[in-house]
């Protein structure tokens, strides 16, 4: 699979820039995401392995999946930081390396923007949590101010092509519901640590069930 997904450039990019997103309060974004989380843990879409610092000591372990390779050698570098046991590997969300219902909980961060099919993604994610298990996401949305979102639709085919493929107006809240998930709290919020990243700035932050 290593080379299924590949975004040399972008890749760089965000390992760079994302320590400024981090700083203006992303941080805590991911602490709130992941707080309370236990047993058995897959990341999906890992990038630069930027979670793992948060994950709580209740979890026994991660597997990290991520396709591209630079930041996967980037989050590899992380998780051997990390306080808990994480294993990243190469492998793409619409084809899980992982058995059913093998997890207590799946974690999304900042990338069922990127997914080629969300749909496929997301089934694939539910396929291995196991009944009564968790799906964390974090992830920017369309927008619900109008204006806000008519400028993500016409900013789509540009910001895909420079950003990995992410497309910043797709309604993830919706489509996780449609994957068959029950959504248990989320908040909608807007985020921009800086102005270029206006497309994206509208996020939600929820937990949702596996029945």
């Amino acid at each position: 699979m290593s080379d299924a997904v590949r975004h040399p450039i972008f890749a760089r990019v965000y390992d760079r820039m994302s320590a400024k997103a981090e700083a203006a309060g992303q941080d805590a974004h991911r602490r709130e995401l992941l707080a309370g989380l236990s047993g058995r843990v897959i990341e999906v879409g890992a990038g630069n392995g930027l979670n793992f610092k948060h994950y709580p000591a209740t979890v026994a372990s991660v597997l990290a999946v991520e396709p591209e390779a630079y930041l996967r050698q980037r989050a590899s570098e992380e998780a051997a930081r990390a306080a808990i046991p994480i294993e990243v590997v190469d492998g793409l969300a619409d084809e899980l390396p992982a058995e059913d219902a093998r997890f207590d909980a799946a974690v999304a961060s900042l990338m069922l923007c990127s997914v080629p099919d969300q749909q496929r993604a997301l089934a694939e994610m539910r396929r291995v949590i196991r009944p009564g298990g968790e799906l964390r996401f974090y992830e920017h949305v369309r927008a619900n101010k109008p204006s806000l979102a008519r400028f993500q639709d016409l900013a789509r085919p540009g910001w895909r092509l420079l950003a990995g493929g992410c497309r910043p107006n797709r309604d993830t809240g919706r489509a996780i519901e449609q994957a068959g998930f029950e959504i248990q709290q989320q908040r909608r919020f807007a985020f921009r640590p800086c102005l270029v990243e206006l497309p994206v700035t509208p996020r939600v932050l929820g937990i949702a069930k596996r029945p």
